[in-house]
């Protein structure tokens, strides 16, 4: 078992180029599926999701080819269309083949997926939205079955934005016979990346980006080149990362318009912003202000965000309210923030954070990818020595995170537990 130890206390400074987004990159792998010849992805972030996706299509018949940060992907031999439990079962975005298996050939057996806990996200949305573009969908010992002769286009609206199902509809209808109205959609910058995606490669997709996107169907996709958005998550923890330790770091190769809402509340924390076409300079050089925070789906507060941010403000000159409306239980960090001095109370959805002058480095547990990362931000500046255990959660969305942090001045080490037995 591997864990991060880190040495708190070192300030942060210098410039660190972002990954390429998973959150983007895993349906742009999927929707690989739906073109016919060899697509092509760069800036593909070198992630245990992304292996995880690689080693699913694989077992599907797809050949997947991997040179630095480029993927070249051909799903012409899909021979199976069975998405296994033991694959499934450890990421979410596996059920993100289940719309490119049955819009292309008309049938899809697809595990139940997992992922990090952090609370209740069933895929019923996903399905219905199939079942209103004609498949016959069915829930068989912990297996989605579904298929259709040819999917027909249709108006489907959701009862709460999604972006798994926004993303695995749209991928659908692109193959479907007519017109898709999806109406509630997702409006998140991935959603965005992919539509452009599958906009080159031959499909007729108007309005991703607004919660209305009209899709005309087509009989075929053609293979594609293309690369993928800068991960927006990871720079804003590196944003949050110079902050905490009152440092002056330049987040380069993102999107400053992705940052918005994050950006709005570093400012009223006190953090000193400066932005550049695809570059953003974070610098603090005292206590952050204690500020209210409320997580919405895109283009409100990333829930993703949520946990770094309240790791900054465990150090807050005042007191913070962090509202958490996306996910049920999101929470699971503040025990181990308290572990390290943190003083917060959550009531229902709502966590308040009383600012303290510092943090004691402590043994923590990870309990999901944000977690991780706000326990990583919290060892950073607390005083000691902490390691963070369970990184496998900090592996599926963090790349390389501790050589990143160390080229900034940080004193942070991977280490391997010895087993017992």
């Amino acid at each position: 078992m591997e864990s991060i130890v880190i040495e708190g206390g070192y300030r942060l400074a210098g410039e660190v180029r972002t990954s390429g987004s998973k959150n983007s990159a895993l349906p742009l792998m999927a929707a690989a599926l739906l073109t016919e010849g060899e697509s092509v992805l760069r800036n593909v972030p070198g992630l245990k999701d992304i292996r995880t996706m690689g080693g699913l299509m694989e077992t599907l018949g797809t050949t997947v080819r991997r040179d630095g940060d480029t993927l070249a992907i051909s799903a012409d031999n899909v021979h199976t269309f069975e998405a296994p439990y033991d694959l499934v079962r450890t990421m979410r975005a596996s059920v993100l083949v289940l719309g490119p298996l049955l819009a292309r050939w008309g049938k899809a057996r697809v595990s139940l997926p997992g992922g990090c806990a952090i609370g209740e996200r069933p895929i019923d949305l996903h399905l219905k939205g199939f079942e209103k573009l004609g498949a016959k969908v069915e829930l068989k010992h912990g297996y989605v079955e579904a298929s259709a002769d040819r999917l027909r286009g249709a108006r489907i609206y959701f009862d709460i934005s999604t972006v798994g199902g926004t993303e695995n509809v749209l991928m659908a209808a692109t193959l479907a016979e007519g017109e898709t109205i999806i109406e509630n959609a997702a409006r998140e910058p991935e959603i965005v990346d992919l539509a452009d995606f599958l906009t080159k490669a031959g499909a007729r997709i108007q309005g991703a980006g607004t919660d209305v996107i009209r899709v005309e169907g087509v009989r075929e996709l053609r293979p594609v080149r293309h690369s993928v958005i800068a991960d927006r998550i990871e720079a804003g923890t590196f944003l949050c990362a110079a902050a905490i330790t009152r440092g002056d770091v330049r987040v380069t190769h993102c999107d400053p318009r992705h940052q918005e809402p994050l950006l709005e509340k570093l400012r009223e924390a006190g953090v000193t912003l400066e932005i550049g076409p695809d570059w953003i300079r974070a610098s603090l050089d005292r206590a952050p202000k204690g500020i209210s925070v409320k997580t919405w789906p895109y283009p409100g507060f990333p829930t993703d965000m949520q946990a770094q941010l309240m790791a900054l403000q465990c150090l807050s000159d005042g007191t913070s309210v962090m509202t958490e409306n996306v996910f049920e239980n999101r929470f699971m960090h503040v025990s181990e923030l308290r572990r390290m001095g943190a003083q917060i109370e959550v009531e229902g959805k709502t966590a308040t954070v009383r600012g303290v002058p510092r943090l004691f480095g402590a043994p923590v547990m990870a309990s999901d990818l944000r977690a991780s990362a706000a326990l990583v931000l919290a060892g950073l500046v607390a005083e000691g020595t902490t390691q963070v255990n369970r990184i496998y959660h900090l592996d599926r969305g963090y790349e390389k995170i501790e050589e990143k942090l160390s080229a900034l001045g940080a004193r942070v080490e991977r280490v391997r537990e010895p087993t017992l037995f």
